[in-house]
């Protein structure tokens, strides 16, 4: 199953599980989205429960909260990551506090599921990597599923959280097939996993760059490097006893994200590990990113995107100290 599909096959089996779960954004019920993750839902399900909205990303938001205010289990998708900023302000202001403000009297179930990341060739505001900015905010959970599994129950535990979850879906792996267990999530929400052992280096990763680091543990194979890949999954709260217990096993971490690496999740992975882990590390904790420059044109993102090689020579940095 794809992780588009996967998506589908939760939000479906939520919506059928909880008759409060709606869904809410542009273009989301007869297109299905730009990105047909809500595909057939309105007709299965209605116009009351998936609803078109405007373009207005800050009215989305606010409605979503009166409506959780009232019982209902919000669902709303911002079409691309770079529109989400006319939203920001419901979200961090009202949305983030509001639980907190009334002292826990009153949740704020509503789920934003955001498109992000690159390698889809578009253009500014279309491939972007804003999740920093919500995981610096007090109140929100961030998730980002890696995989179609994690897609299909990670989207499910979200709508079924009292908080707000801002719920990142990279872009460049809606197509890709892979299993899904529809028995079994395996894990919490807010639990990292390793996705492949290894005994040299750990690569730490999450959403659009769990792939990239899977593919770089392969060629490091062929050429007699052991890499241990684990998977984030959840940015805030962030599960670090996985990480923890890898870096212990083997003493090099190397953080990989395609968001800009200053002030960023990578960041905060590599300052913890730091402190926890100071002991046992044989290296540097070492981050590879995006620049720190606007996302570029369409035509230059595989030069801003990391990549295989530049997760490697990473690597190899960490081996040669």
């Amino acid at each position: 199953m794809s992780m588009a599909k996967a998506l589908n096959a939760g939000l479906q089996r939520a919506m059928a599980d909880n008759d409060k779960v709606l869904l809410m954004g542009e273009d989301i019920g007869r297109l299905g989205g730009v990105f047909r993750v809500t595909e057939g839902l309105q007709a299965e399900f209605g116009e009351k429960r998936v609803l078109d909205t405007p373009l207005a990303e800050s009215g989305i938001i606010g409605t979503a909260i009166g409506l959780a205010m009232r019982g209902y289990r919000p669902v709303c998708e911002i079409q691309f990551d770079g529109f989400i900023f006319p939203g920001f302000d419901q979200i961090t202001s009202q949305l983030a506090k509001l639980t907190y403000r009334h002292e826990g009297a009153m949740t704020m179930p509503v789920v934003i599921r955001v498109p992000y990341g690159g390698h889809i060739g578009a253009v500014e505001h279309h491939q972007e990597s804003p999740e920093a900015y919500f995981a610096h905010t007090p109140g929100l959970r961030v998730v980002s599923p890696g995989s179609p599994h994690d897609a299909y129950w990670m989207i499910q535990e979200a709508i079924a959280s009292d908080d707000p979850v801002l719920f990142f879906e990279p872009k460049s792996r809606y197509w890709p097939k892979g299993e899904v267990d529809t028995e079994s999530a395996g894990i919490p929400l807010h639990s990292s996993r390793v996705v492949r052992e290894g005994t040299e280096v750990t690569l730490v990763a999450y959403g659009p760059s769990v792939s990239l680091a899977l593919q770089a543990a392969d060629i490091a194979a062929t050429e007699g490097t052991s890499i241990e890949v684990v998977d984030v999954r959840s940015i805030s709260p962030l599960d670090f006893e996985p990480i923890v217990a890898s870096v212990q096993k083997t003493g090099r971490l190397v953080v990989v994200q395609e968001a800009p690496g200053f002030v960023s999740v990578g960041s905060e992975i590599a300052a913890t590990i730091t402190e926890r882990c100071f002991y046992h590390l044989e290296a540097p904790v070492l981050r590879v990113a995006g620049f720190d420059t606007p996302f570029p044109p369409a035509k230059l993102e595989s030069v801003y995107l990391p990549d295989a090689d530049r997760v490697l020579e990473a690597v190899d940095r960490a081996l040669a100290y």
